[in-house]
C-alpha cells in the first residue's frame, strides 16, 4: 500500500508518498494514479517536466522515469494563480491613443497574454496599468481588449480596445480580414534562400502538429483544420559573391487569414522558413555556416524569428476614419537586414 506522509506547516504545498515495495513502471502514470481525482496524467506530467517532483530528495524531470519500491517521492504544488491578471509597469511604445483604442508597437520577447508559463509581465499586464479599468473585458479577464495578437518573439504594430463597442467593431474587421473592408496586414520577414516564383499565394489549411506546440499544415479534414493563406512577394535578394544561390531574402508577407504561427508555417512550408525560427526552420542552420564569419555571429546572436509586423491599417470603430499604422523594424532585425545588405543583391 502506497503510504501519504504529513508535512509540517511551512511544507503545506508539499505531498510526499512512499512507494510500496513491489511496484513499478513510470512516474508520471504512478503518480496520477496514486494521486486519482486530484490532477489529470497531463498535469502531473507537467508538474515533473517543471522542476516539481523529486524522488528521495533528488530532482526528477523525465515523467518516463522508473520507480522503485521503497522510494519516497514528493511533489510541490503550486499555488492556484489568481484568475485575474494585475496591472504591471511595464513601459508601452504607444502610437496613437484616445478613449476608444490605443495602438502600440509591441517590442520581441513580450507575451500578449497571460496563460501557462506566462502568468505575468505580459502585454494585458502593461494595458492594465496603463489604461486602467478602462480596458474591454469582451475578451475574457485574461485577454482584455485583445482582438488579435502577435508572437512572443514577433514585434510590431497592435491595436487594443478600451470598451465593448469597440471590441466588437474591431473584431468584426479582423474576421473579414480586408476581404470587404479597409484592413490590411503587413509583416516583413526574413527567410532563407529565394522564393520561386518571387511572389505568389499560400493557400493551405492549418492544424496541431504531433509536438502541441506546433502548428502544420494538414489536409482540410484534419481534425481542428483552419484555412490560412498568406500573399508573400520577395523584396530582395541577397547572394554570396562567388555563388550564384540566394542565401537569404527579405519578403513582405500579407494576410488574408490570422491562423497562430501562420507565417512562420507557411514560408517553411514552401521551403523558406525565417531566419532564427529554430521552431520551423531548424534544418536549415548549416545555411548560416556559409556566411562570412561577421554575418554568421549576426546570426548565431539573433534568438527569435526575423519576423515584424510593419503595417496595420483598420477603420476607426467610432468615428469610421481609415487609420494606417506602420513602424521600421527593432534594432535587432534592423542590423541583420543591413548585415545581409552588405552581400551582393
Amino acid at each position: 500500500m502506497t503510504s501519504e506522509v504529513s508535512l509540517n506547516e511551512d511544507e503545506a504545498n508539499k505531498k510526499a508518498f512512499f512507494v510500496e515495495e513491489d511496484a513499478s513502471g513510470r512516474l508520471d502514470v504512478w503518480l496520477s494514479k496514486t494521486m486519482a481525482g486530484e490532477f489529470s496524467r497531463n498535469r502531473i506530467k507537467s508538474l515533473i517536466e517543471a522542476g516539481a517532483v523529486t524522488i528521495n530528495n533528488l530532482k526528477i524531470l523525465e515523467p518516463k522515469k522508473k520507480i522503485v519500491g521503497g522510494q519516497c517521492i514528493e511533489i510541490t504544488i503550486p499555488k492556484p494563480e489568481d484568475p485575474e491578471p494585475k496591472p504591471e509597469n511595464i513601459p508601452l511604445d504607444v502610437l496613437f491613443e484616445d478613449e476608444h483604442i490605443i495602438v502600440i508597437n509591441k517590442p520581441a520577447g513580450l507575451v500578449v497574454h497571460p496563460g501557462a508559463g506566462n502568468p505575468t509581465g505580459t502585454l494585458v499586464n502593461a494595458l492594465l496599468h496603463h489604461c486602467g479599468s478602462s480596458l474591454s473585458g469582451i475578451g475574457g479577464v485574461k485577454r482584455p481588449g485583445i482582438v488579435h495578437r502577435l508572437d512572443k518573439d514577433t514585434s510590431g504594430v497592435m491595436i487594443v480596445a478600451k470598451h465593448d463597442a469597440a471590441h466588437r467593431y474591431l473584431s468584426e474587421q479582423f474576421a473579414d480580414h480586408g476581404r470587404t473592408g479597409a484592413l490590411e496586414r503587413s509583416y516583413i520577414a526574413l527567410v532563407w534562400g529565394a522564393p520561386n516564383p518571387p511572389k505568389g499565394i499560400i493557400n493551405t489549411y492549418l492544424g496541431r502538429s504531433n509536438d502541441r506546440l506546433k502548428r502544420a499544415v494538414c489536409s482540410p479534414s484534419a481534425p481542428g483544420a483552419k484555412h490560412a493563406l498568406t500573399h508573400f512577394k520577395t523584396q530582395n535578394s541577397f547572394f554570396m559573391a562567388d555563388s550564384h544561390e540566394a542565401i537569404c531574402s527579405l519578403v513582405e508577407c500579407n494576410l488574408e487569414t490570422g491562423r497562430t504561427h501562420q507565417i512562420r508555417v507557411h514560408m517553411a512550408h514552401i521551403g523558406h522558413p525565417l531566419v532564427g525560427d529554430n521552431t520551423y526552420g531548424a534544418a536549415f542552420r548549416t545555411k548560416a555556416n556559409k556566411l562570412p564569419d561577421t554575418i554568421k555571429s549576426d546570426v548565431a546572436l539573433f534568438s527569435r524569428q526575423a519576423l515584424h509586423a510593419y503595417l496595420l491599417q483598420i477603420v476607426h470603430p467610432i468615428s469610421n476614419e481609415i487609420m494606417r499604422f506602420e513602424t521600421k523594424p527593432p534594432k535587432d532585425m534592423a542590423t541583420l537586414i543591413d548585415r545581409f545588405s552588405t552581400l551582393k543583391s
